[in-house]
């Protein structure tokens, strides 16, 4: 079964649900649930969700909503819901009215959340990608340029600005206030040496880590239950007030096929990634890359190679994979380990 197939929108969302519980996020849960009762109300949110045409748990649709529930309370606009943000209220039918209550307050600033999906800008998730070029290290060279295919903000765009401890290999600067280590399951990853020379991402809808009312809304993203992914974000945002990641806005597909046609340096491999986006793109879009990256790479050469990392979701199992394929050489998917949705943990399952 195609779990991100589901088209009957309570199913969906109490999948969604469901997935939060399975990532420690009970919170995030129980105010899902909360929007199941909003569809019998009266509010243009409750009726935008009853009515939705896509699939919930592809267009992650539930999470829209609970973004935008966040940042009212971040933004000090909706302080009655520190009560279940902060534990006080755990009963189902309590966090129903309460969610009401604050939707019915503020429908029309909730209702533009559900117009675009949301834009995790997880840095946790960079360690995924960084043990993915241990591993390529080996196999087609140290030397990186990274080419990040729905960047959002750019916050793994600048990874190679990062501290990580991966189950004892260290990797990175280790003066920089992003320290990336997460749980790590199975054996450790590669040593090997990682030069990363250059590093750029698109986006559709960009977002300006340096502007502070931008940074909230990005925040609001944040499930409640994990202040370390908070600590991340307040470090992205200060690296990049230091010096802003390279994003810039296009459509992914058309910034993929134009990126291959660029100049590429000899001894530096050139990396497509990202994560948690694949389910987002159209049909054609994902065709288009797909072409793109297999018809580049019949023409890699040793001494210009080509890798692709993506970090996205198994529409049968709802886990978040590690595949890589590279050329020469390595056509072939590879699955090298999973993650957690948010980076707290890896499983490496590659020797």
């Amino acid at each position: 079964m195609d779990i991100l197939d589901v088209k009957d929108i309570a199913q969906g969302m109490r999948g969604q649900a469901e997935h939060c519980l399975r990532n420690d996020a009970p919170v995030t849960a129980s105010i899902i649930i909360a929007q199941l009762a909003l569809m019998d109300g009266t509010t243009a949110c409750g009726e935008k969700i009853a009515r939705w045409t896509g699939k919930p748990l592809e267009d992650a649709m539930p999470l829209r909503l609970t973004g935008g529930l966040h940042y009212l309370y971040l933004s000090g606009k909706e302080p009655r819901l520190a009560d279940i943000y902060e534990g006080r209220i755990n009963d189902q039918d309590k966090i129903d009215q309460l969610i009401g209550a604050v939707v019915a307050d503020h429908d029309m600033d909730l209702l533009p959340w559900f117009d675009s999906p949301p834009q995790t800008n997880e840095a946790g998730r960079s360690a995924s990608f960084m043990a993915g070029l241990l591993w390529l290290s080996g196999r087609i060279g140290s030397r990186f340029e990274l080419l990040e295919l729905g960047a959002s903000a750019g916050v793994n765009t600048m990874m190679a600005r990062y501290h990580y401890d991966l189950n004892g290999i260290l990797v990175g600067s280790e003066d920089s206030p992003m320290r990336i280590k997460p749980d790590w399951r199975g054996p450790p990853p590669p040593m090997a040496p990682v030069d990363i020379v250059k590093s750029s991402g698109c986006d559709q809808n960009p977002i300006d880590l340096t502007d502070d009312e931008t940074a909230r809304r990005l925040k609001g993203y944040i499930w409640p239950e994990m202040p370390a992914r908070f600590e991340r974000m307040e470090a992205a945002i200060a690296l990049a007030k230091l010096d802003p990641p390279h994003v810039v806005k296009a459509d992914g597909a058309d910034w993929v096929e134009d990126q291959l046609t660029h100049p590429q340096e000899n001894g530096v491999a050139r990396v497509l990634m990202h994560s948690i986006v694949w389910q987002y793109l159209p049909p054609e879009a994902k065709d288009r890359i797909t072409v793109a990256m297999e018809r580049a790479g019949k023409n890699a050469t040793p001494d210009k190679p080509l890798a692709w990392i993506s970090l996205e979701t198994n529409r049968k199992t709802f886990s978040h994979e590690l595949i890589i394929r590279y050329w020469p050489g390595g056509a072939e998917p590879a699955l090298l380990g999973r993650a957690h949705a948010h980076g707290a943990w890896v499983e490496w399952i590659e020797t």
